[in-house]
């Protein structure tokens, strides 16, 4: 028997390894897809937990500042009586309404006319520096003059709410000398002034002081009678609200009520004396 030639043995073999490679080959793209589908799947699982921050942060911003209601002195007028109470959030006034106003006959008509209007104005003015409601003048100056008491009243609670939180500061820091003083300026009170005499009757003015400001102003006594009524009931709010705004004695008078303005003025500083302003 012929011998095979080693050349041909060579040649052989290659041809059976290359074609072991080429079927290895062949088989290994087969796998490549699963692996690579299970590599891209891996970071999409991640996009529903980054919504979970965001919700929270929805929830803290739900939290609603405090509000609270606060109603003002009853002022008599010459038809009746009016109040308005305020519903005050987050330092502003969001809602007025008259708990009290001038009823019957032509006054209802009145009544059902201004009312709604000094409401919207007291909201969007923030203050009681408001226009009276033409027909109801009287009404007008009722409304004013209560809700000025409210404002007052807001800002003596405020007043008192910062008096605390500066005592409970110093109570911490400091002795028992410095949080009695704090508690001492916070703490509100009210001071008459002296008599003034004047041409058409007496005027004392009454002041509420809170933490060393003039938080009210009113008088307790002024001219009476005849044409002195309409000249007090147009004067003495004027004069009350430009004392609490400039903290002294030093107003302007109220055209037509020299004389009001001017006792009111005597009185007003009479009662600074007291309180050592």
């Amino acid at each position: 028997m012929r011998k095979s030639h080693p050349i041909r043995r060579v040649v052989l073999a290659t041809a059976a390894t290359v074609s072991g490679v080429v079927l290895l080959l062949s088989l290994k793209p087969a796998s490549d897809p699963a692996a690579a589908s299970a590599a891209g799947t891996a970071p999409q699982q991640t996009a529903p937990g980054q919504q979970t921050p965001q919700g929270g942060q929805q929830g803290g911003a739900q939290a609603a500042a405090g509000s609270g209601t606060v109603t003002g002195d009853a002022a008599q007028t010459q038809y009746g009586t009016v109040q308005v109470r305020l519903t005050v959030s987050g330092g502003k006034i969001t809602k007025a309404e008259a708990v009290q106003a001038p009823k019957g006959g032509l006054s209802d008509q009145k009544t059902q006319l201004a009312v709604p209007k000094l409401n919207q104005e007291a909201v969007a003015a923030q203050s009681a520096r408001i226009d009276a409601v033409s027909g109801a003048t009287y009404t007008s100056t009722g409304y004013k003059k209560s809700l000025q008491s409210a404002l007052d009243k807001v800002k003596a609670s405020s007043a008192g709410s910062a008096g605390s939180s500066g005592t409970s500061g110093s109570a911490g820091s400091g002795g028992a000398s410095g949080s009695g003083g704090s508690s001492g300026a916070a703490q509100a009170r009210t001071v008459t002034g002296k008599v003034s005499q004047t041409q058409y009757g007496p005027v004392q003015v009454r002041i509420t002081v809170s933490g060393g400001k003039v938080t009210k102003a009113e008088a307790v006594q002024a001219p009476k009678g005849g044409l002195s009524d309409q000249k007090t009931q147009l004067a003495v709010p004027k004069l009350n609200r430009e004392a609490v705004a400039a903290g002294n004695a030093d107003i302007d008078a109220v055209s037509g009520a020299t004389y009001t303005s001017t006792g009111y003025k005597q009185s007003l500083q009479s009662a600074l004396d007291q309180a050592g302003g």
